[in-house]
């Protein structure tokens, strides 16, 4: 492959790393919110912490950022992260927590970038 250059290959080792540690804040902030709504499930399967180990899907967050980072197209996920609306307290109603639960990554996109 003659486009592949060692410029490349270091671009594509950043953004994995950008994309696992980015993915593990995102999925992370699914979870805190959950838990402050008061669903615990995330924590007691451990996806509540910002190792981003807990949150790799080798696919979602390695190889596809990796090749798609070559071609100029960069896209990927994390594991999603488990919640349970029927454990939320009932201060807000169910589809608001859960609206909010949703919004919790892509928010933590934004506050990244």
């Amino acid at each position: 492959m003659s486009g592949l250059t060692s410029d490349a290959l270091l671009e594509a080792v950043l953004v994995v790393v950008a994309m696992v540690l980015c993915s593990a804040v995102h999925e992370w902030a699914h979870a805190m919110t959950a838990l402050k709504l008061g669903d615990d499930t995330a924590a007691r399967q451990g996806r509540l912490t910002l190792n981003p180990l807990v949150h790799i899907d080798p696919v979602g967050t390695v190889l596809l950022p990796a090749v798609g980072s070559l071609f100029g197209f960069v896209f990927g996920y994390a594991r999603p992260v488990p919640f349970n609306p029927g454990n939320f307290t009932r201060r807000w109603p169910m589809k608001t927590s859960t609206l909010l639960v949703a919004l919790a990554g892509p928010v933590s996109n934004l506050v990244m970038a």
